[in-house]
């Protein structure tokens, strides 16, 4: 949706759209256009009658491949700060 200004209509300040509607539309899930290759995922957890949790996850190949990565990276340098830590003792 585009912003009209005032300044295009003939008049002198531009017409702002009010912060609600922004809101809701930083939202995610909403009007987020769907990516082609997106995936979803949705738990529920009940805890007794009275705790209910609900988790939604979305992402792309490409966010799973960086996640892998910088999980590799972690990992491996907690590796080393370990085999550093153990060659001192």
């Amino acid at each position: 949706m585009a912003v009209l200004s005032a300044a295009a209509l003939g008049g002198g300040k531009p017409v702002m759209k009010p912060i609600e509607q922004t809101a809701r539309r930083a939202v995610p899930g909403n009007d987020a256009p769907p990516h082609p290759e997106e995936m979803k995922a949705k738990v529920k957890l009940r805890a007794g009658k009275r705790v209910l949790v609900t988790a939604t996850a979305r992402t792309t190949p490409a966010g799973l491949i960086s996640v892998g990565v910088m999980v590799a990276a972690i990992l491996l340098s907690t590796a080393v700060l370990v085999h550093a830590a153990r060659r001192k003792l």
